[in-house]
């Protein structure tokens, strides 16, 4: 299959399927879409119903288009990324990776224009972190619980109103931004720099006010993002953690025992937001993210530099100071259930601590004379304990 076919086929996919996030291509299975997070089949008029290895590979083949630095990953490492584009149409976040001696392919689909904050429904707290002017922001979660798209509506909102010079380090660059009031450089990983680490140290030659890191993987990298953040950068990139908690012991588990006391000093006086994102479904369809948001306090400061306690705790302290921006994943939920955004299912599904989204779910049903229990028809056995 040549290159335009398979376009001509993205085409028709994106225009059938308005709300696809992600496109499968696996050996043994017919092409597939998933649409709010579910996989559906789409059959091809080929002559099986079903990929085979022969079709993947031509596809992969395609894809990378003779790219010398992709194909040795691929051969390499077993899997590489990188876009590719239906000019004036739509971008994919491409993964190709090897399964049983076969090629599968993943491209995610990416939003063609910039979203803003109110368009994705974030909470407003996160233009404050637009207008930081040092230190460093992670954002974290899974894979596809669109870390990126958030990151892209904050550098959307600094462009929007500051006229700075922004470096973005990404593997691939996904959203392009165009220049407004900011001046964007976006490098590619593989394409413009070799490394993480080397293009975080070439960007600090390269006069940028804010960077965006896309991840970080290992410790030299985050030595360096600490070190731009404490130079009077704007440090932005993503974790691969679950909650706020996690991603600051992730950090601390990238350097030696030896240098944890120094890292913490580091960390407590560098860190400004810890954003974390889930994605659950919608009552009416799709999907809409909930986030758990740590602002940089003395109270956080203190959890860095010593360490929790049984009585401190990172969630005690997220959950105790929303005047300050923070909000833990269960409050967001019981929020977005008081909405009507999500069901009690998913509420209890995604919540972090079952018990206090339960009690905070009976509270709001209690208020709209709603029933809390199943448990009806109990009465007192007035015989109990009586002599026959």
């Amino acid at each position: 299959m040549r290159l335009a076919d398979f376009d001509l086929i993205l085409s028709k996919i994106v225009e059938t399927y308005p709300h696809v996030s992600d496109i499968n291509l696996t050996v043994g299975r017919p092409l597939q879409v998933e649409s709010y997070g579910n996989l559906v089949p789409i059959q091809l008029n080929l002559a099986s119903k079903v990929l085979t290895p022969f079709q993947t590979e031509v596809i992969a083949l395609n894809l990378l288009r003779s790219d010398r630095y992709r194909l040795q990953t691929l051969l390499k490492e077993g899997s590489c990324d990188f876009s590719h584009a239906l000019p004036g149409k739509v971008r994919f976040r491409v993964n190709i990776f090897s399964q049983r001696s076969n090629y599968s392919i993943v491209m995610r689909k990416l939003p063609v224009e910039i979203p803003t904050v109110e368009q994705l429904g974030l909470p407003l707290v996160l233009k404050k972190m637009a207008q930081e002017k040092n230190g460093i922001i992670f954002f974290t979660g899974g894979t596809g619980t669109g870390k990126t798209t958030s990151l892209a509506a904050i550098l959307n909102e600094i462009n929007e109103h500051f006229p700075l010079h922004i470096i973005t380090l990404e593997d691939p660059v996904e959203l392009v931004h165009p220049h407004r009031k900011a001046t964007f450089n976006q490098r590619e990983l593989g394409t413009d720099f070799d490394t993480f680490a080397n293009g975080l140290r070439a960007a600090l030659r390269q006069a940028p006010k804010v960077i965006l890191v896309g991840e970080i993987r290992d410790r030299q990298t985050m030595e360096i993002a600490l070190t731009a953040s404490e130079t009077g950068h704007v440090v932005f990139s993503t974790l691969h953690t679950i909650d706020a908690t996690q991603t600051l012991n992730r950090i601390l588990g990238f350097f030696d025992q030896a240098e944890e006391r120094q890292i913490r000093i580091r960390l407590a006086g560098a860190l400004r937001w810890v954003v974390s994102q889930r994605l659950v479904p919608r009552i009416d369809k799709g999907r809409l993210a909930v986030m758990e948001i740590l602002v940089n306090s003395l109270r956080i400061q203190d959890l860095i530099l010593n360490g929790e306690t049984e009585d401190k705790t990172f969630y005690e302290v997220i959950e105790t100071s929303p005047t300050l921006g923070c909000q833990s994943f269960d409050q967001d939920i019981i929020d977005k259930f008081e909405q009507g955004q999500i069901s009690e299912e998913t509420a209890i599904l995604y919540a972090s601590k079952r018990a206090i989204v339960q009690r905070g779910l009976d509270q709001i049903k209690s208020r709209r004379g709603e029933k809390t229990t199943n448990i009806e028809g109990l009465s007192l056995d007035q015989e109990y304990g009586q002599k026959r």
